[in-house]
């Protein structure tokens, strides 16, 4: 097993959270010349959404990427401490970031939302099934530490 395999899929998920953000910026910075903003536009927080609101697909999804994931990120140090991230946690954490970054272009170019929820929940399942297995895993490795040391004599 290799310990750092765990980190391939999360630097994926990193260079998707770094595209999004690009395309974000470059839609704004393009929005911006097009439309330049009046100080109106900016005078509060609801007006700027107003004024961004043509180009904010990528800005809504980059805020879904701070949700959900947060969790992945949280487990990968779990895993990699406890030396569980073994074959079936990696392949549920490149399936994970696979379902993001589907969710991430249906989100911002195909704008389909039945398709996105879908999508959504089964990167929850992923990122669930991953949980629950982090748990079962430390369940028996608990169980197993705990009968070693019952056998053992001082």
């Amino acid at each position: 097993m290799q310990p750092f395999a765990i980190l391939w899929p999360t630097f994926a998920l990193v260079a998707l959270i770094v595209t999004i953000w690009f395309v974000l910026f470059l839609q704004r910075m393009r929005h911006i010349r097009s439309s330049p903003p009046t100080a109106a536009n900016l005078a509060s927080g609801e007006a700027a959404m107003r004024y961004f609101a043509p180009v904010e697909m990528p800005a809504n999804n980059l805020r879904n990427l701070f949700e959900i994931p947060v969790l992945y990120f949280a487990l990968v140090p779990l895993l990699m401490i406890t030396h569980q991230a073994h074959p079936v946690q990696i392949a549920l954490a490149w399936l994970f970031v696979a379902s993001r970054v589907a969710h991430s272009v249906v989100h911002v170019v195909v704008k389909r939302v039945p398709l996105r929820a879908m999508i959504y929940i089964v990167s929850c399942g992923l990122l669930f099934a991953m949980w629950i297995g982090f748990f079962i895993d430390t369940i028996n490795a608990a169980t197993a530490y705990d009968a070693a040391m019952a056998n053992v004599t001082i």
